[in-house]
């Protein structure tokens, strides 16, 4: 029962946030924000799975996200709603509330089979190829939706503010924080199931000495491309989520400096901590948003808090360390009883 306090206390959380949120207690905007939050935790805690647990370094964690959002919307826009370029809706609107989690996990499943096609290459070698490459990645699927006129180019793609409305038919209920909710504590759960397992255990040895781990007889480069696979696939969930919140999605948003945001925050957080990746996902949104007035300024301020950051605390808020390791106490109700150090 101890065990399952977290959970409840989730599920407690997530009811008490749709009730307000359905009833109008909290206007628009925050709701925005917390919505914003929980697709940051999706992207810090999967890009933490490697540059934290497995110790590579990938910088093009937005071109995964693209892929997912791109998907999903698609998918979406062509099965339940009416749209010039693919016509008449495939199914009813309506099943759009029912079949939304599986168009997401499609996206997610895209953004997965586009990470195994970086991998590949990838870790045939040591040493910084996978930076470079992803970061090659994220320009291609950048520039790729751009040229792909049928799906809006440059200008974006739209439509998915009908699949939510679709769904409100059904149930006025605010589907979309639902899903996000519902999917962050899945992602939570997933990674923390992961770094706890044998594969966990493998990549963690990968980071900690790869030749070492080869001799124990860790098969190295599969372990690599599952991970990178789960990490990619994640982060596709997370673009198939993030699109359906403003009900469009424009190829500017998946540029470098929206990788650079979610590696902030691994960093913030701490490399090889669930629990920092949580936590720094919240403070770096709220931190954007509070910056966000000073649209001129704000990468210079938010580079300027990263220095300051590498100088006084360069492990992160809590290190490779989880909160049940800062605060004792809270081990007996929350944690498991492995632990991935």
């Amino acid at each position: 029962m101890r065990r399952s306090l977290g959970l409840w206390l989730y599920l407690l959380f997530s009811v008490v946030l749709i009730w307000i949120s359905h009833h109008n207690l909290i206007n628009a905007y925050l709701q925005l924000v917390v919505m914003f939050i929980g697709i940051n935790i999706i992207l810090s805690s999967s890009l933490n799975i490697i540059n934290g647990y497995m110790g590579e370094f990938s910088c093009g964690h937005a071109g995964f996200m693209a892929v997912g959002a791109y998907v999903t919307s698609i998918l979406n826009v062509w099965l339940f709603t009416s749209d010039r370029v693919f016509g008449p809706p495939l199914l009813s609107p309506s099943a759009a509330l029912y079949l939304f989690p599986v168009t997401l996990l499609a996206g997610g499943v895209a953004a997965a089979l586009a990470g195994l096609l970086v991998a590949i290459p990838s870790f045939r070698t040591r040493g910084d190829y996978l930076a470079i490459i992803t970061l090659a990645v994220n320009y291609i699927v950048k520039s790729s939706v751009e040229n792909i006129q049928a799906i809006g180019g440059a200008r974006g793609f739209m439509g998915m503010r009908k699949v939510v409305n679709s769904m409100r038919d059904v149930a006025d209920l605010p589907w979309v924080m639902i899903w996000i909710l519902v999917f962050t504590g899945l992602t939570v759960w997933i990674i923390h199931r992961f770094v706890n397992s044998t594969y966990g255990k493998g990549i963690v040895a990968i980071r900690d000495d790869e030749i070492a781990a080869e001799i124990m007889g860790v098969d190295t480069r599969n372990m690599k491309m599952i991970a990178f696979m789960l990490s990619s696939g994640l982060a596709g969930m997370a673009g198939g989520l993030f699109a359906h919140i403003l009900g469009y999605i424009n190829p500017g948003t998946f540029t470098i400096m929206k990788s650079t945001e979610v590696m902030v925050m691994v960093y913030l957080g701490g490399m090889g901590s669930l629990s920092g990746s949580v936590l720094s996902a919240v403070l770096f949104t709220v931190l954007l948003e509070l910056l966000r007035p000073l649209q001129v300024i704000k990468w210079v301020v938010v580079p300027l808090l990263l220095i300051v950051l590498m100088l006084f605390r360069p492990e992160g808020l809590l290190g490779n360390r989880e909160l049940t390791d800062v605060f004792p106490r809270l081990r007996k109700w929350f944690s498991s009883s492995e632990k991935v150090s």
